[in-house]
């Protein structure tokens, strides 16, 4: 794997361990206590977060492709 693919990979990685740390805080019992803008707003940065891990994940499915 070139150095630009792996850090693709890391990314990826690194992007996936924070969502699932904001997942499991708006999964938790504070979450529901804070005021109306701020819940609307973590749940939109949950949805933009696994967007880019897909499209992160897209990305590094081409690089496997190219490498067979």
């Amino acid at each position: 794997m070139q150095p630009h693919q792996q850090r693709v990979v890391d990314e990826r990685n690194e992007l996936e361990d924070r969502l699932y740390r904001l997942s499991s805080f708006i999964a938790g019992t504070v979450f529901p206590r804070l005021p109306e803008q701020d819940r609307q707003l973590l749940e939109a940065q949950q949805h933009t977060m696994s967007a880019y891990v897909e499209v992160l994940t897209q990305r590094i499915e081409l690089f496997t492709q190219t490498l067979n």
